[in-house]
């Protein structure tokens, strides 16, 4: 190869960068386009929505933490405040409990909380606010508690003041239990802070 040869490769490198074409090819192979991102609805699920009732959200599970979604619980009109708590919270408990609809397990929800789970309010000792359980919180798995405190302490069920007083069936303690943003980033591993609530 002569010296004259050596010194025009260079020279035509350049010239076919400037044309827009490149000397070597790079894959561009990026894979296939993304599906629909976990966790992300297109829009309100109407199977899970009853024309009748209170507009209100539970915390489902979906990429290890809590996210809400939109529900309604059927409260009579006309209920006396302590009894509507009390219906409201049953009805979150049903919510929560339910089957994510088909939508919603496509996009990745899923839920804890188990079936049959009944609620009542305070006994004669107990604080006002109090709602007692068919089901010791203590013997519910960390989502499921997580789930319920979540839920619950969000509501009007409550005195929306980011916790919530549970108790276990019979008279045993009551306990207030908070709902953080450690609980709902990480509900299989940081349980719900709580605290004993003595009698009146």
């Amino acid at each position: 190869m002569t010296v004259r040869s050596v010194l025009a490769l260079p020279l035509l490198g350049l010239l076919l960068t400037g044309c827009g074409i490149r000397a070597t090819q790079v894959p561009t192979d990026f894979g296939a386009a993304p599906s629909r991102v976990p966790c992300s609805l297109a829009g309100p699920d109407l199977a899970t929505q009853s024309p009748q009732g209170v507009p209100v959200q539970v915390f489902l599970l979906c990429g290890a933490s809590l996210v809400t979604v939109d529900r309604t619980v059927r409260v009579p009109e006309g209920t006396p405040d302590a009894r509507r708590r009390v219906i409201l919270a049953q009805g979150l408990l049903a919510q929560l409990a339910a089957r994510p609809s088909a939508a919603e397990r496509s996009a990745g929800y899923s839920t804890y909380v188990p079936g049959g789970v009944t609620v009542r309010g305070p006994g004669p000792k107990d604080p006002e606010e109090t709602l007692r359980l068919s089901a010791a919180p203590s013997r519910l798995t960390s989502y499921a508690l997580a789930q319920l405190v979540c839920t619950l302490s969000d509501s009007a069920a409550t005195e929306g003041d980011g916790s919530v007083i549970l108790g276990g069936p019979g008279t045993g303690p009551v306990h207030r239990y908070a709902c953080t943003g450690d609980v709902r980033d990480r509900p299989g591993n940081v349980q719900p802070p709580s605290s004993e609530v003595a009698g009146t």
